[in-house]
């Protein structure tokens, strides 16, 4: 917590900069670890976050809850344990059992239980599928809201999940979200295409950026035209605005909306991107992607699983993109940017700002910090 306080109060205009890639997330949030379905009845999940093991525990009654993944005892991992008739899990190695607050309870073979030492408990919360844990200050986590997630559990939109591992730092990430002028790099799904870019928001935890496309050559992808209706071949001329897509970071969490000409809501991304490593250089992304029922619903579900290829083959061309750039960072020694889109560097500014530099971070020279600003 010290180096955290530390980093927020080095945040004026003097403070030192830090390379971004080496700036982890703030852990006062709360995270995504699970989906609610891996976790069984009676069942431990083990969990990772930044590199801390975490033991996710569903007893048979009562709400699933979140441990360090290290029995006190010989540090075996209590995920690999059982879970009794109390709620308790019980380590798989000497039957250590500990609570949901992570107090020992039970040395089986000594008959007492005031002889074993605690775990650390975190702070545990279910929704929309989701199991979050709070990795940061307990005394914190309720006046932290959970988030909202896309359109989960609205009737009228339909909504899968995907929870790809990347092997790259999560900053990536939020940029390549953000970007939407690397439309090129999707040719191949999309055909050619040109964001056109509306506008941008700020604010002091979000930025939000808005864009348009208009196709300039090749056919409106199927799945495309599923979610949006077909867009009239206007024989070369530049089309108009017909959908605005509007990218959110709202710290830590990203969001991806899409309004047709009338203003509703026929696409709705909800991402978060957990980092697992210490150095938080590999990432696990909990996306949510709920997508507005046409008037016959059924049309919907039959092109269900077109649509999920067509964003599967994106995410992939994205993934092999940001894992080179992370590539690069490590081969280089660090971050070589030279990035020139205003929506970009300002969202640098916000993820800089709002995360903790982590313990390898070193302040960057003057003149890094020059050609950073």
């Amino acid at each position: 917590m010290q180096a955290e306080t530390t980093a927020r109060q080095d945040s004026g205009a003097n403070a030192p900069r830090y390379d971004l890639r080496q700036i982890d997330c703030d852990p006062n949030f709360w995270y995504p670890v699970a989906w609610s379905r891996k976790v069984r009845p009676g069942k431990a999940f083990a969990a990772r976050y930044a590199g801390q093991p975490i033991a996710l525990i569903r007893p048979e009654f009562g709400p699933v809850y979140a441990l360090e993944d290290r029995c006190a005892h010989r540090q075996v991992p209590l995920s690999k344990g059982v879970v009794d008739d109390k709620g308790c899990v019980k380590c798989c190695y000497h039957g250590w059992a500990f609570n949901q607050q992570g107090h020992c309870v039970t040395v089986p073979y000594l008959n007492r239980e005031d002889v074993g030492r605690p775990v650390r408990a975190y702070p545990c919360r279910e929704k929309s599928g989701l199991i979050f844990i709070f990795p940061g200050d307990p005394a914190l986590a309720d006046s932290v809201p959970v988030p909202d997630i896309a359109q989960v559990g609205n009737p009228e939109y339909k909504t899968r999940q995907f929870n790809p591992r990347l092997k790259c730092h999560y900053t990536f990430m939020h940029e390549n979200l953000m970007d939407m002028n690397h439309q090129f790099l999707h040719r191949r799904q999309m055909g050619s295409i040109t964001a056109r870019f509306l506008g941008q928001d700020r604010g002091e935890n979000f930025l939000e950026a808005r864009y348009s496309f208009a196709r300039t050559a090749g056919n409106q992808p199927l799945a495309e035209a599923l979610i949006f209706g077909r867009h009239h071949d206007l024989e070369g001329r530049e089309q108009p605005v017909e959908e605005v897509v509007s990218i959110r970071t709202t710290y830590p969490y990203q969001t991806l909306q899409i309004h047709d000409k009338d203003g509703d809501l026929i696409m709705d991304l909800w991402v978060c991107y957990l980092p697992l490593g210490e150095t938080q250089q590999i990432t696990q992304a909990f996306g949510l992607l709920s997508v507005k029922k046409p008037k016959w619903a059924f049309l919907l579900d039959l092109a269900w699983p077109a649509l999920g290829l067509f964003t599967h083959r994106i995410f992939e061309e994205d993934r092999e993109i940001v894992e080179m750039e992370q590539a690069a960072w490590r081969e280089l020694g660090g971050d070589h940017n030279v990035e020139v889109f205003p929506v970009v560097r300002n969202l640098r500014t916000l993820l800089a700002t709002h995360g903790v530099p982590n313990r390898y971070a070193q302040p960057l020279p003057a003149t890094a910090q020059s050609a950073v600003d």
